[in-house]
Formats: structure tokens, sequence, C-alpha cells
């Protein structure tokens, strides 16, 4: 069984950082990070940060020069490292991975639990 578990979020004051990790377990057959989104309340799913097919990160204009995602891959692990937040950071983060487990018929989306961000101003 395939699970992505995310962990970091938290409250947090404005000015502040957080580093979010979320780590895919189980039975793999390949897997590719895709991605951080973001949902607040009222909002739609926004994406925050990504991976180009290449490895290059692509971010959202509203995070650009304060969040990095990175991985390591050999701990199916990947990061969106989160400086100098803001309070319309505020937001539930969602991991997304591209994996292909032994059940599957096909690679496909794979989504963490959401870890909750706070940015109290």
């Amino acid at each position: 069984q395939v699970q992505l578990v995310e962990s970091g979020g938290g409250l947090v004051q404005a000015g502040g950082s957080l580093r979010l990790s979320c780590t895919a377990s189980g039975s793999i057959l390949s897997i590719n990070p895709l991605g951080w989104y973001r949902r607040a309340p009222g909002k739609q799913r926004e994406l925050v940060a990504r991976f180009s097919r290449d490895g290059t990160t692509v971010y959202t204009d509203s995070v650009k020069g304060r969040f990095t995602i990175s991985t390591d891959n050999a701990r199916n692990t990947m990061y969106l490292q989160m400086n100098s937040l803001k309070p319309e950071d505020t937001a539930d983060y969602i991991c997304n991975f591209l994996i292909f487990g032994k059940t599957d018929i096909a690679p496909r989306d794979y989504w963490g639990q959401g870890t909750q961000v706070t940015v109290s101003s």
C-alpha cells in the first residue's frame, strides 16, 4: 500500500520559516516527485512549487525567492522550505508524487494528507 506522509506544518509568526516534508512508502515500482500544492479556505487549490521534467524548479509568483522545493530521492522524500512566511501563506499544504505502485496498472498521482501551515501577523 502506497502512502504519503507529510509533516512540518505548524503555527509561525510572519517572517518565520517552516520546512515541510513528504515521504512516500510502500510497494513502489517507480516514483517521481511532482510538487507542492496548497489550499486555503474558500480558495481553489494552488500549485506552489513543482519540478519540471528536467528537474528544474518552478514556483508560483507569490512565493518566488521565499520557498524552495527539493528532494532526497534515496528516501523518497520531498521538502518545501518556506522562509519569510506571510499570513497569506496560511493554507493546508499538500504534496504530490507520480507513483507506480505494485498494485497499480500505470503510474498515477498520489497526494499527501496535507499539513496545516498557519502564519500569524
